[in-house]
């Protein structure tokens, strides 16, 4: 009788840690599966604002046709963007972009006519309302990647993660030149 509660006993183990090793497992492929979708919504948006960005390099060539470094970097960026493969390079690309409509932003407090021109206007505004919508998708997509990152390296989910060869995602990161202030040239 003793042997089959011990026997008993020793399958009720088994099968607690047959379930938490389930649970460990749901759970990381939800991360897992999570990181690109959240990125996908970001994705979107920046599709957006790369559809809206020849529109305004044009707006501006007719104001600032000597302004060509600026307006070329904008379009190198964007394609940049399109030609990205993984989350890093388009995050890298993302963040030639914002460095690029700063800079052609700027150019409109050099330009008053620009400034005042309604196509410019509503562009602007529109790429600034795609801006406000891309730093909220950041956010959750930087505390999702935290989320996985952190769960990947906590025990004992990390013997699992390394089984499964899960590797961190990077977050969406600011480069250093975006957190500068832009120089803008009065020289003509």
């Amino acid at each position: 009788m003793s042997g089959l509660i011990v026997l008993g006993i020793f399958l009720f183990i088994i099968f607690i840690v047959i379930v938490m090793l389930v649970k460990m497992y749901n759970r990381l492929i939800y991360l897992k599966n999570q990181v690109p979708q959240s990125f996908a919504n970001i994705d979107v948006l920046l599709k957006q604002r790369h559809d809206e960005l020849p529109k305004l390099v044009e707006v501006v060539k007719g104001y600032a046709a000597h302004e060509k470094d600026t307006l070329e970097r904008v379009i190198k960026a964007r394609n940049q963007y399109l030609t990205a493969n993984t989350i890093g390079e388009k995050l890298e690309a993302n963040n030639m972009i914002t460095g690029a409509l700063k800079q052609l932003f700027a150019l409109s407090e050099k330009y008053p006519d620009l400034k005042a021109n309604e196509n410019f206007l509503m562009l602007q505004r529109r790429i600034s309302e795609i801006e406000n919508s891309i730093a909220d998708r950041r956010e959750m997509y930087n505390f999702t990647v935290t989320n996985f990152n952190t769960l990947i390296q906590q025990f004992p989910e990390t013997i699992l993660a390394g089984m499964m060869r899960l590797e961190k995602f990077p977050l969406f990161k600011a480069e250093e030149e975006d957190r500068e202030d832009v120089k803008i040239s009065f020289t003509s």
